[in-house]
């Protein structure tokens, strides 16, 4: 039983063989740049001067233009400015309102930056194993054909067609190796330009925030500065009564 199960592997791989393989590793490559480019495409559209950004947003608000600061985001396409602008227009509400609000834009665009990614994570991860599926292929009709031939590979005609066997299988490791090592590389540039993306968009949310909450401390300051003052109203009629009937006691 096991020995026919063997036999039947062996012929499904023969007929198999690594040709198809190869064919799915050049498929698989031409997706995998397609991806990097359109992303490489994106991460270059949604690039935003930070610095030049957190400083013109932070006059904005020193000077309580909020309707400049929406118009600052507004005109951006980052990341960073949408997650900003989420901010802005919860800061009526109070800080945690604001805070919460550039939390929800925040996981939001980290999926729009990330689409795509996880194909080019698994081919870099995977693309060595089919290239190796290939090999194994190959090395099995090597060997099929040493077999068939029964001399061991003395022979000229099939030393050269198991020479061939094996040098066809190498091919498709090779294959696998280059698809892998491009997509293993453009995953981790893209997740490094995700962490920054992130850093920067944190960095802007406590910009938002330092206003929010410095707004709300001094209208708490205004508050107490201003609260109502203790009544003396009722307690100044009921001094002047006792003094009235004092008086007429007397």
């Amino acid at each position: 039983m096991n020995s026919n199960i063997v036999e039947r592997s062996k012929h499904i791989l023969l007929e198999l063989g690594a040709t198809p393989i190869m064919y799915l590793m050049i498929a698989l490559s031409i997706v995998s740049v397609a991806i990097m480019i359109e992303r490489g495409w994106f991460f270059t559209t949604v690039s935003e001067n930070i610095a030049k950004l957190a400083e013109a947003l932070g006059e904005r608000l020193n000077a309580h233009d909020l309707n400049g600061a929406r118009d600052l985001v507004a005109a951006s396409k980052s990341a960073e400015a949408a997650i900003v602008a989420a901010g802005l227009k919860q800061l009526a509400r109070g800080p945690e309102a604001a805070e919460e609000a550039m939390a929800s834009a925040t996981a939001l665009q980290r999926m729009r930056l990330e689409r795509r990614l996880a194909f080019l994570g698994t081919l870099g991860n995977n693309a060595p194993f089919i290239g190796l599926l290939g090999t194994v292929i190959g090395i099995v009709q090597a060997f099929d054909r040493l077999q068939a031939t029964g001399l061991g590979g003395t022979a000229s005609g099939p030393a050269t067609d198991v020479m061939g066997a094996i040098s066809e299988s190498l091919v498709a490791t090779a294959i696998g190796l280059v698809v892998a090592i491009p997509a293993v590389a453009a995953f981790n540039y893209f997740q490094r330009r995700i962490r920054a993306t992130v850093a920067n968009s944190d960095a802007l949310t406590h910009i938002i925030l330092a206003y929010a909450k410095g707004e709300a401390a001094q209208s708490d300051n205004q508050l107490t500065q201003t609260g109502p003052r203790p009544a003396q109203s009722s307690r100044e009629p009921e001094s002047f009564s006792m003094q009235r009937t004092s008086t007429f006691s007397g």
